[in-house]
């Protein structure tokens, strides 16, 4: 039988405590419960601070940082120097796991392997009956195949990666051999071992905008030292509650312009170590 590591999920927050508050339930009541929950803020809002204080839960750490701009980089170093956990996962505050996300992503862990997911995006009244726990996510998680019509009116976002089958099943194996070969890290659901973000210094803080810095740079470093990425999708589900998305291309430019500056750097100079 495999051993399992031990097991951080890092949640990276700007400041929805009502969101966040969904996102701690689930992790708590788990299939496999994680060993640490550890709560990052780009911020300092009190009534973060107040529901974690009030949570009384040992297992969930609660970090928080000056609101200078977008500093979520930064927000996420903290968390990685702080956990004393062997494996991390990542996901955002908006992005509900599943009821065995923790589990599945132990179960598909390997060395010198990232494990990438994504998330299914239902709209404004599936996210609205969650949030105000009409809906719980043991409900929606069970009920979502039946679902798929009052979804797709719902105007839900990828719909396919909500469908979970079990990471030792024939049919997720079948999935991933004929159609998920190529993976790629998206922020907010992905996981792999401290060490190898260790090895690369972690996120380079240098990225102070949205996009690219929390999942392409990081793939792009981790690649070089031979770190493989595979699929976790459709194992390991998370769902992303509605919000109004907002594309900047003057952002994507910048960001992007950043990154060929990066291009010949692969162990990061302003990242858990500075000046490295």
């Amino acid at each position: 039988m495999k051993t399992l590591p031990t097991v951080a999920v890092i949640v990276a927050i700007y400041n929805d405590v009502e969101a966040l508050s969904l996102v701690v339930d689930s992790l708590l009541s788990q299939t496999y419960v994680p060993d640490e929950i550890i709560v990052t803020e780009d911020a300092e809002h009190s009534q973060v601070k107040s529901y974690i204080q009030n949570l009384n839960n040992k297992k969930v750490i609660h970090l928080s940082q000056e609101d200078d701009g977008w500093r979520k980089e930064r927000a996420l170093n903290n968390a990685i120097k702080v956990s004393k956990s062997d494996y991390l996962i990542f996901i955002d505050g908006d992005c509900v796991p599943f009821t065995n996300f923790v589990e599945s992503h132990l179960q598909l862990s390997e060395e010198n392997v990232a494990l990438c997911g994504r998330r299914t995006e239902p709209g404004l009244n599936f996210s609205t009956k969650l949030r105000n726990r009409e809906l719980s996510m043991d409900s929606f998680q069970k009920s979502y195949l039946l679902n798929y019509f009052s979804l797709s009116k719902d105007e839900v976002r990828h719909y396919d990666e909500g469908l979970y089958f079990a990471p030792n099943s024939l049919i997720f194996s079948l999935i991933h051999k004929l159609g998920r070969k190529n993976s790629h890290i998206v922020g907010c659901n992905w996981s792999c071992y401290k060490k190898d973000l260790e090895m690369i210094n972690g996120y380079d803080e240098d990225f102070i905008l949205p996009t690219t810095g929390e999942d392409t740079d990081i793939e792009r470093r981790l690649l070089h030292f031979g770190i493989k990425m595979k699929s976790c999708r459709n194992a390991a589900n998370v769902t992303h509650l509605y919000h109004e998305k907002i594309f900047n291309p003057e952002i994507s430019k910048k960001t992007e312009a950043l990154m060929q500056t990066k291009k010949d750097i692969f162990v990061c100079r302003n990242g858990i170590k500075k000046s490295i």
